[in-house]
């Protein structure tokens, strides 16, 4: 009897005892874009015949839209193309794993046209879209830009 009443003392004690739980790794919370704005300046799919050229960047400005809700921030892009009939392209790539933004900024031009090389000067601003929590940097054709929080 007495064997009996200690093999249930110690069941119901170490029913009791925690017992051991893998540990769980931590995940790395990777950076993402929440929302994209819409930009008139992205490749459109009849670029595929047209020459890629470069363009002379003369100012970039990074700032917040505090006139908007959420706070934005916007890129305002200032400079020339090689010729007349060239186009502007801006392609802002998600962010990668280390919270960084590169946004390319080109021009294209139809190879089968023949236009005067003559510079052609353009001032563009886009928003750049609403990002997961974080702090990012803004790299524009491998030149650090600057650098914003998002909540």
């Amino acid at each position: 009897m007495k064997r009996l009443i200690l093999l249930f003392l110690i069941l119901t004690i170490s029913a009791c005892v925690a017992q051991p739980v893998p540990a769980i790794a931590p995940t790395e919370n990777l950076p993402f874009i929440i929302k994209q704005e819409d930009n008139s300046y992205a490749p459109p799919t009849d670029d595929t015949g047209k020459q890629r050229g470069e363009v002379i960047l003369t100012s970039i400005n990074l700032s917040e839209r505090f006139d908007l809700a959420p706070i934005q921030n916007e890129l305002r892009v200032l400079g020339s193309m090689p010729g007349t009939c060239s186009e502007l392209r801006i392609v802002i790539n998600p962010p990668n794993e280390t919270y960084q933004i590169h946004v390319e900024v080109y021009s294209v031009v139809d190879p089968i046209l023949k236009c005067e090389n003559v510079f052609q000067q353009f001032d563009a601003t886009i928003l750049l879209g609403l990002y997961s929590a974080g702090r990012y940097t803004i790299w524009v054709n491998d030149a650090y830009i600057g650098d914003f929080v998002s909540l």
